[in-house]
């Protein structure tokens, strides 16, 4: 399952989630609502890396629906609250879009091997098939010769000696 969409850039700049999202708004530390607001301060700030400022600017990467985005913005440490919008993040989405492929050709190399590995074994099993076929008509057998599938061919072998 590819973690990205196809054309990341048109899904981020066409569905409304991702435009509403991508103009600046207003967020709030919602963690710990039951908690008073000292403790609900005091956690977000272990959380963040600079504790000891009154404003920390955040910048996170992510997959978002499929779409590589930065979330970008700031939270005030006392009121918990700041301003952030998302963008899109045209590096990681090229990234993305390079190892998506490479899964797909894996993937595709991996069906090929496969399918040949089954045309070998098949072919394989004609061989050792048909030496028996040649003795069976040879004898003069009313053993039926066509197989209907493996297991028939193996009792087809072993009947005819």
């Amino acid at each position: 399952m590819p973690r990205v969409v196809p054309d990341q850039r048109s899904k981020f700049e066409s569905e409304e989630f991702f435009r509403k999202l991508s103009r600046e708004c207003e967020v709030r530390y919602t963690g710990y609502r039951d908690r008073p607001i000292e403790e609900r301060q005091m956690r977000f700030q272990t959380g963040c890396r600079d504790g000891r400022s009154d404003v920390v600017f955040l910048q996170a990467p992510m997959i978002l629906n499929g779409v590589c985005v930065t979330w970008r913005g700031w939270v005030d440490l006392q009121r918990l609250d700041g301003m952030a919008c998302l963008q899109f993040d045209e590096e990681r989405a090229r990234a993305e879009d390079l190892l998506a492929q490479q899964n797909i050709e894996e993937s595709r190399r991996r069906t090929r091997e496969f399918e040949h590995r089954e045309r070998q074994h098949r072919e394989d099993m004609q061989h050792v098939i048909s030496p028996f076929r040649d003795k069976t008509e040879l004898h003069g057998s009313s053993v039926s010769t066509q197989p209907r599938n493996n297991c028939e061919a193996d009792v087809n072998m072993l009947s005819t000696y």
